[in-house]
C-alpha cells in the first residue's frame, strides 16, 4: 500500500482510495491521470477484487495497452479487461450475435466498407446523388445511430429533405448490413446497447460481472457509450469515470460533453476528485493555455498549477507564406539536432488537419530530417493492403459482399461490371449472398458460357483458400498472395509505384507475423481482421523511434513532446471554417488548440502565415482570433513576414505532391545467405540459414526434392515453418526450417525489398 501511494499529491491519493460507490476525477492535461486510474486498479485488486470483477474502458488501444502494462507492473496479477469502447462491444457482440440478427462471424466494416455497402444501396434504391452526396447520408444514418436511433425509429423533421431521403435508405442500408453479416462502427455500440436494453437477464449478469467500471476520457463518450456505462453500473453503481471538459474535443463524432458535465445529476453521491496540478508543462506555458481555455463557458473550473520552472516564453511567429513557415521550422530543428541540442523524437509539429503535412515532408526532407507521418489507419488504407485483406475477409465471412466485389478481379480475372451486376440480380432476387450465387454461375441464364467460367474459378480459388483459414495468419496471407496471383502483377512490374506496393503488401506479411507472436500462436483470423478493423491514428507511432513526429491535433491527445510547433493558427483552419457562427463549435476549436498546448513540456511555438495555399486557392490569410486570447506577456513574437508586393510576384508555390519518406513504411532489409544446387549436394557444407532469412515468394532448393517456391510461412524461432510449393514433381510440403536443408538460390527474382 505504501509503494501504491508513494509521491501522490493528496487529491490523487484520494481517488486512489476510493473504493465503493460513483467517483468522479476531473483530470487537468498532465496531471498523472494515468497514474491515477492505474494506482487505483492495483488498489483494487490488493484489496481483494477479482481481476474478472474490473473492466477499464480507453479511446484508443495505446492508451489501453499502456494502462494494462502499468497495472500488470504494478501488481503482476492476472490481467484485467482494458480496451476500447468498441473493442469491448465487438467481444460482448461474438458471443451474442444472434440475439442482434448476426452471426459470430460478422465482419466489421470500417468507414470505406460502409461507404461501399451504402453506394450499393443507393443503386438498387436508384438515388442519384445529385441532390445529397452519400457522405452526407451516411453522416445522418451515423449521427441517429450515435444517439441510439434505429431505423424503425428515425422520425426526419418536417421539410427537411435529406432526412426524408435517410428515412427511405436507413432501413435499406441496416438490411444490406445484415445480409452480409456485417456491422459498422456505430453498430457496434448501438447492437450492444439495444441487446442489453432487451435482454435483462443480460445486462444483469454483466453488471455483476463487472462491479467496477472504469471510463477514461469521459468527456469524449457519445450518448451510446453513456448508456453503456450506465447499464453496467445499476447493481453496483461503483462507476470511476477521468475526464476533463476542457479537453472534449470530438463532438464533431457524437459525443456529448454533457456527459461529464451533469454526471452529479446521474450519480447524487457521487465523489468528486480533482486534480489540478500539473507535472507536464513549464508555468509559462501552462499559463498560456489557461488563458485561452478561460474564453470557455461549457467547463468545470479548475486552477491548474505546476512546480516545475518558468522556462522559456511561448514563441508567436509570422512567416509569409506556408512555404517559409515549414522551411523555417524544419532549419529550426534541423540546428537543433546539428548542434546536439535535441534529438529528432522530441519534435512534434501539430496541425489542424492532414493537408497541412505537405510542406513540412518536403522541408524536413530537404534539411535530411527524418521524420514520422502520424495516421494510424492510413497504411490500412491503401488499395493493395484493402485488397489482400479482402480476400481475408472473405474467407471469414462468406456473407461479405462488400470483401467480395473488392477481390473478385483484383487481380484481373475478366470479370466485369456487368457480370457482377448479374450475379447481384440473381442473389437478391433469392435472398443470397454474392458467392452462394457466383456458385451457380451456370444456372444464370444472362451470363455466357466465358463469363460463368471465368466466376467459376474464382469461386474454386475462395473454396482452396478456405482449406487453410484455420492457419496462422500469416500462413493465410502467404496462400492467398500465391494462389490468388495478387502479389505476382507487382513483382513482374519495374514501376516504383507498384514496387512500393509490394513494399506494402510485405509490410502486411510482418504485420501478421507479429500478431502471431504476440497471442502466442493461438490468434484466430478474426482477431487479426477486428484488430485491423478497430486501428487508431495512434496506433502506428513509433515513440522510441529517433524521427520527429508530424500528427493531427486530435491525434497528439494523450501525447507529450518537450518541443511543440503549433501551425496554421489563422481563420478557417483553427479554427475550423465549420465552426462560424457555432458558439458550441467554437468552443471546441479553443478545446482543440488547448490541448495541442498542453501537450508540450518546454518549447512552444504558434505560427501562421501571411498567403496560404489550400485546396487549390491562395488566399491571404486572416490571425485566428485565438491568438488575441492568448497572455502577450508570456510569449514572445517574431515576424518573418515579407511585403505584399513580394508575395505578389509569387505566382505559384512548389506544389509537387509528397513521396512517402522511406522512413515511414518499414522495409525488411536482410541479405540472405545464398546456395546453390552444386554446394547443396556437397552434402550441406554451408552454414545453417536461419529461418527468419526466408520470405513468401522466395525460389529455394531442396537436395531431394529439388527447386521451389515459398508459398507461406508461419511461426517464430526455431518453430519457423515453409509451406513449399516444388516443381519436379509438383507437390506441397510443409517444412520446419530448422530441421530442413532447405536453401535459398541464388538466381533470385529481382525484386524491390
Amino acid at each position: 500500500m505504501d509503494r501504491l501511494l508513494e509521491g501522490l499529491t493528496e487529491a490523487q491519493r484520494e481517488a486512489v482510495l476510493h473504493v465503493e460507490g460513483p467517483l468522479l476525477i476531473l483530470a487537468g492535461p498532465g496531471s498523472g491521470k494515468t497514474r491515477v486510474v492505474t494506482h487505483r486498479i492495483a488498489h483494487l485488486l490488493q484489496g481483494g477484487v477479482p481481476a474478472t470483477e474490473i473492466l477499464a474502458l480507453t479511446f484508443t488501444n495505446k492508451a489501453a495497452e499502456e494502462m494494462r502494462d502499468r497495472v500488470a507492473r504494478l501488481t503482476g496479477s492476472e490481467p484485467i479487461w482494458v480496451g476500447t469502447y468498441h473493442r469491448f462491444c465487438a467481444l460482448l457482440l461474438r458471443r451474442f450475435a444472434p440475439l442482434v440478427g448476426l452471426q459470430e462471424n460478422y465482419t466489421i466494416y470500417d468507414e470505406q466498407d460502409s461507404a461501399g455497402a451504402l453506394r450499393q444501396v443507393l443503386r438498387r434504391l436508384h438515388v442519384d446523388g445529385t441532390q445529397f452526396s452519400p457522405e452526407s447520408i451516411a453522416a445522418a444514418i451515423s449521427w441517429a445511430k450515435n444517439r441510439l436511433i434505429g431505423p424503425d425509429r428515425y422520425e426526419p423533421r418536417a421539410g427537411h429533405p435529406l432526412g426524408a431521403l435517410v428515412k427511405r435508405v436507413y432501413p435499406a442500408y441496416q438490411a444490406q448490413l445484415a445480409g452480409a453479416n456485417a456491422a459498422d462502427f456505430d453498430d457496434l455500440l448501438l447492437h450492444v446497447v439495444t441487446l442489453l436494453h432487451d435482454n435483462p437477464e443480460i445486462r444483469q449478469a454483466l453488471d455483476e460481472r463487472y462491479r467496477f467500471v472504469l471510463v477514461d476520457e469521459y468527456q469524449d463518450t457519445n450518448l451510446a457509450q453513456y448508456a453503456l456505462a450506465r447499464a453496467l453500473s445499476i447493481d453496483h453503481p461503483n462507476l470511476a469515470v477521468t475526464g476533463d471538459p476542457d479537453q472534449s474535443i470530438y463532438g464533431w463524432r457524437g459525443a456529448n460533453l454533457n456527459n461529464i458535465l451533469e454526471f452529479e445529476k446521474d450519480f447524487p453521491d457521487v465523489r468528486v476528485v480533482r486534480l489540478e496540478r500539473n507535472y507536464r508543462s513549464t508555468r509559462r506555458i501552462l499559463r498560456v493555455a489557461a488563458e485561452l481555455i478561460a474564453h470557455n463557458v461549457k467547463r468545470k473550473q479548475k486552477d491548474l498549477y505546476t512546480q516545475n520552472g518558468e522556462g522559456v516564453p511561448v514563441r508567436l511567429v509570422t512567416y509569409g507564406t506556408q512555404k517559409d513557415e515549414a522551411e523555417g521550422i524544419a532549419a529550426q530543428i534541423a540546428e537543433a539536432i546539428r548542434s546536439g541540442r535535441r534529438r529528432p523524437r522530441e519534435f512534434a509539429i501539430f496541425y489542424r488537419v492532414n493537408a497541412l503535412s505537405r510542406a513540412f515532408e518536403m522541408a524536413l526532407r530537404q534539411q535530411n530530417v527524418p521524420y514520422q507521418l502520424v495516421n494510424g489507419v492510413e497504411f490500412f488504407s491503401r488499395k493493395e493492403i484493402r485488397d489482400v485483406l479482402g480476400y481475408l475477409r472473405l474467407l471469414h465471412n462468406p456473407r461479405d459482399d462488400v470483401a467480395l466485389e473488392r477481390v473478385v478481379n483484383a487481380p484481373a480475372r475478366g470479370i466485369g461490371r456487368t457480370t457482377l451486376q448479374r450475379l447481384g440480380e440473381y442473389a437478391a432476387a433469392r435472398g443470397i449472398g454474392l458467392l452462394e450465387a457466383a456458385r451457380a454461375a451456370r444456372q444464370i441464364g444472362s451470363l455466357g458460357a466465358k463469363a460463368a467460367g471465368h466466376v467459376l474459378k474464382f469461386v474454386a480459388l475462395i473454396d482452396r483458400l478456405a482449406g487453410v483459414a484455420a492457419a496462422p495468419v500469416e500462413e493465410i496471407l502467404g496462400h492467398v498472395l500465391s494462389e490468388s496471383g495478387y502479389k505476382r502483377q507487382f513483382e513482374q512490374s519495374d514501376s516504383e509505384e507498384d514496387q512500393q506496393r509490394l513494399a506494402n503488401i510485405e509490410e502486411l506479411l510482418t504485420v501478421a507475423r507479429e500478431f502471431d507472436e504476440q497471442s502466442g500462436g493461438k490468434g484466430r483470423l478474426e482477431e487479426f481482421l477486428e484488430k485491423i478493423s478497430l486501428a487508431g491514428d495512434t496506433d502506428s507511432w513509433e515513440e522510441e523511434s529517433d524521427r520527429v513526429t508530424l500528427m493531427t491535433l486530435h491525434a497528439s491527445k494523450g501525447l507529450e513532446f518537450p518541443a511543440v510547433y503549433l501551425v496554421a493558427v489563422e481563420e478557417g483552419l483553427l479554427p475550423h471554417e465549420r465552426s462560424r457562427d457555432q458558439p458550441d463549435q467554437l468552443e471546441e476549436e479553443r478545446r482543440l488548440m488547448f490541448v495541442g498546448i498542453t501537450r508540450t513540456r518546454e518549447e512552444l511555438q504558434i505560427s501562421r502565415a501571411q498567403y496560404r495555399d489550400f485546396r487549390g486557392r491562395r488566399k491571404i490569410t486572416i490571425p485566428s482570433q485565438f491568438l488575441m486570447e492568448l497572455p502577450r506577456g508570456e510569449m514572445e513574437a517574431q515576424e518573418f513576414a515579407r511585403e505584399a508586393d513580394e508575395l505578389a510576384r509569387e505566382t505559384s508555390y512548389d506544389q509537387s505532391p509528397a513521396a512517402t519518406p522511406a522512413a515511414v513504411v518499414p522495409k525488411r532489409t536482410y541479405t540472405p545467405q545464398l546456395v546453390t544446387a552444386a554446394e547443396l549436394g556437397r552434402g550441406g557444407e554451408s552454414a545453417p540459414v536461419s529461418p527468419d532469412e526466408f520470405y513468401q515468394g522466395m525460389l529455394v532448393l531442396h537436395p531431394e526434392k529439388g527447386l521451389g517456391h515459398v508459398v507461406a510461412l508461419s511461426g517464430s524461432g526455431r518453430s519457423r515453418r515453409a509451406v513449399v510449393d516444388f516443381k519436379s514433381p509438383p507437390c506441397r510440403v510443409s517444412l520446419v526450417l530448422s530441421k530442413s536443408p532447405l536453401r535459398p538460390v541464388r538466381s533470385q527474382p529481382t525484386q524491390c525489398r
